[in-house]
């Protein structure tokens, strides 16, 4: 079973819910185009956790052989296990801050300049591959199966969703023993005495424990000290690799090739830093300019529609319960990196995503339907089938009008 697929509705109905409470009471709290990026990487992300489920219950599973005993499933068993995965989580993520390599992996989950339930969903397409490779493998060893280890992560994801809200401010007693929504506003801070503050995702405890703590005291400036400024999911997701791969390349120095990947966060070849580092790294609210791009227009409603439509792909795609091989996922993971990619494009007007959102649809409509008539879960007559073509056909006649009809108003 994918527990990422039995999640993932809690995590979409508690998006709405704050979407809802945020609209009616006015609150300002979502961005749209800050929002559709967000649930882009979400989605697309959920395709990467397929890999990553198959690198742990194998590797995992030929790991769990060398463990001196298998620890058995019991309510206080998986409670221990959530305590250990939360502790070694802990370092995880502060070495996701303090190394270079690292922080490539986990850097697109801070990009956003919000902090909203959608921006819990702007998860790292590497982070969760880094955490399996380097880190949760110890669990394995101590005696805890894949399944389990994968089940409790999980779970530890799902807790951590919830602090990133400004709806909930301060919760009392709670805020001792257990991370809060304040706790982890901090931790997304770029205000400079915010920044690599509040690592713990579940007890507060380790963060007071090895002097990382940081109280929630002037308001928060969210993002990072180099915004990516685009929608775009991939380049938000490599934007940090791809510095990393430039300067590795460039640098002439052979040693420094090599160890720039282990480097403190931020650290440069010598011989490619123009600018000496600033005094004071970080900003204020006061300081910060927001990214913000012109979409092509007419396109707010057909983005949430084809989100939703986004969403059912989706759960096709991950559903662990439905006969499809290996290939089909992938099949069908390639339309979803191209709707996502596309969205980028729609919301920053670029030439490139008119031709790429109609073959998208065009490819997500005819693989859907193709890999469950393979499969045989649904025939080629299907009601299903009819939906699919009418909801590819009105997409792109609708895309395509307003597209053409933008470009008509701006020669006039």
């Amino acid at each position: 079973m994918n527990v990422y697929a039995f999640i993932t509705p809690i995590v979409v109905l508690l998006l709405l819910l704050e979407i809802i409470v945020s609209v009616r009471g006015k609150k300002g709290l979502y961005n749209f185009q800050d929002t559709i990026a967000n649930l882009g990487t979400g989605i697309g992300n959920q395709c990467i956790n397929l890999a990553v489920a198959f690198l742990v219950y194998k590797w995992y599973g030929w790991l769990h052989q060398f463990a001196p005993w298998t620890i058995p499933t019991t309510w206080y068993s998986m409670l221990g296990l959530l305590i250990i995965s939360d502790f070694i989580f802990y370092w995880f993520h502060r070495t996701g801050h303090r190394v270079n390599i690292f922080w490539a992996a986990h850097m697109p989950h801070h990009s956003s300049e919000e902090m909203n339930l959608s921006v819990g969903i702007r998860a790292s397409f590497t982070q969760r591959l880094f955490q399996f490779l380097f880190f949760d493998w110890v669990l394995v060893l101590i005696g805890f199966t894949p399944e389990q280890v994968y089940a409790v992560a999980a779970v530890h994801l799902l807790l951590a969703y919830w602090h990133h809200t400004r709806l909930i401010k301060r919760m009392g007693w709670f805020e001792k023993l257990f991370v809060t929504p304040s706790h982890h506003r901090v931790h997304h801070g770029v205000n400079p005495q915010y920044i690599d503050k509040n690592y713990s995702e579940f007890l507060i405890i380790w963060d007071k424990l090895f002097g990382s703590y940081e109280e929630e005291g002037e308001e928060v400036c969210y993002g990072i000290t180099h915004p990516p400024r685009t929608w775009d999911p991939l380049a938000i997701n490599f934007q940090f690799w791809r510095q990393l791969v430039t300067d590795a390349w460039h640098t002439r120095n052979w040693w420094d090739k090599l160890r720039i990947w282990f480097m403190p966060t931020g650290w440069r070849p010598p011989d490619l830093v123009m600018d000496p580092t600033p005094q004071t790294i970080g900003y204020t609210l006061a300081e910060q300019v927001k990214y913000r791009s012109t979409p092509f227009p007419a396109m707010t409603g057909y983005l949430i529609a084809q989100v939703l439509l986004g969403l059912g792909y989706m759960y096709v795609t991950i559903n662990m319960q439905w006969p499809l091989s290996a290939v089909d996922r992938v099949v069908l993971s390639i339309g979803i990196f191209g709707m996502i990619v596309s969205w980028g494009g729609i919301m920053q007007a670029r030439h490139w995503a008119v031709p790429l959102e109609i073959l998208r649809l065009l490819y997500m409509a005819g693989t859907l339907v193709f890999v469950l008539h393979r499969t045989g879960l649904l025939p080629w007559t299907s009601w299903l089938t009819v939906f699919v073509a009418l909801a590819a056909g009105i997409s792109i006649a609708y895309f395509s009008y307003q597209v053409r009809r933008a470009a008509h108003l701006a020669k006039a």
